[in-house]
């Protein structure tokens, strides 16, 4: 298992100490945030090294909450398992619940399981199902990761880090800032109450348009999700 470890000094506030309004006379901020830079560029330059080499490779998001006994959690599993299969890389967030079910079947298989975890002061511990395991500090550093190296994204039922990265996502694609990789929302009893409001008051309103509901698809299928990533890997020749 290949892991970069927390250097030295590490603290679980660094996301804050760096978002901190500068309003405290006391504080000399230009002594600070210069060296702060610099290990955001080390953390940047320790997850591109890391992850350079791997294979098209698929984002899986979900709750750290919802564990084993959860259907979500076999079939997070499952859907990480034909991934694997089919060739592809699998990146979770690297923590518990359904990020796990994401690793460990990935890991199962022999494939590549990618954890990008983060230092939260309510520590979460890290999976034991990961080929690559790296540890952030910032949450954007982490995003960078997630994006970078993905050709698609499944969002499994999650909360509020999870509806960040589904709506990062698709921010992205619609100001296309990024490929228009498929983001597949897993799980239509779950997620079938945000499609129906964005079908309604955003779109009714003129915030969003027909095309922007267009950006992901809802499944509960694995092997439909893995049959949708794989075809626009082959059109893109992101795979053979």
């Amino acid at each position: 298992m290949d892991t970069i470890k927390p250097p030295i000094g590490f603290r679980d506030n660094e996301d804050k100490e760096l978002l901190q309004t500068p309003i405290q006379p006391e504080k000399d901020f230009t002594q600070d945030d210069p060296w702060r830079i610099l290990r955001i560029q080390g953390e940047i330059v320790e997850g591109f090294d890391a992850l350079s080499k791997l294979p098209p490779s698929v984002s899986i998001f979900g709750s750290a909450r919802l564990g084993p006994e959860s259907p979500y959690y076999k079939q997070g599993r499952e859907l990480s398992r034909l991934l694997s299969e089919a060739g592809l890389g699998v990146i979770s967030g690297g923590g518990p619940g359904l990020m796990e079910a994401a690793n460990q079947g990935a890991f199962e298989v022999n494939g590549t399981s990618v954890g990008c975890s983060i230092q939260l002061p309510k520590e979460p511990i890290p999976n034991p199902y990961q080929t690559i395991a790296l540890r952030f500090r910032y949450f954007f550093v982490r995003k960078l990761m997630f994006i970078k190296y993905s050709v698609a994204f499944v969002i499994l039922p999650g909360g509020y880090g999870t509806f960040d990265e589904l709506f990062e996502a698709l921010t992205l694609v619609q100001t296309d800032k990024i490929d228009h990789f498929p983001v597949i929302l897993f799980g239509s009893s779950y997620w079938q109450g945000m499609v129906d409001w964005l079908s309604q008051s955003p779109l009714s309103t003129g915030t969003i348009d027909q095309n922007d509901l267009a950006l992901f698809k809802v499944t509960d299928s694995p092997q439909e999700a893995v049959n949708i990533i794989i075809d626009n890997c082959r059109r893109n020749n992101w795979l053979r």
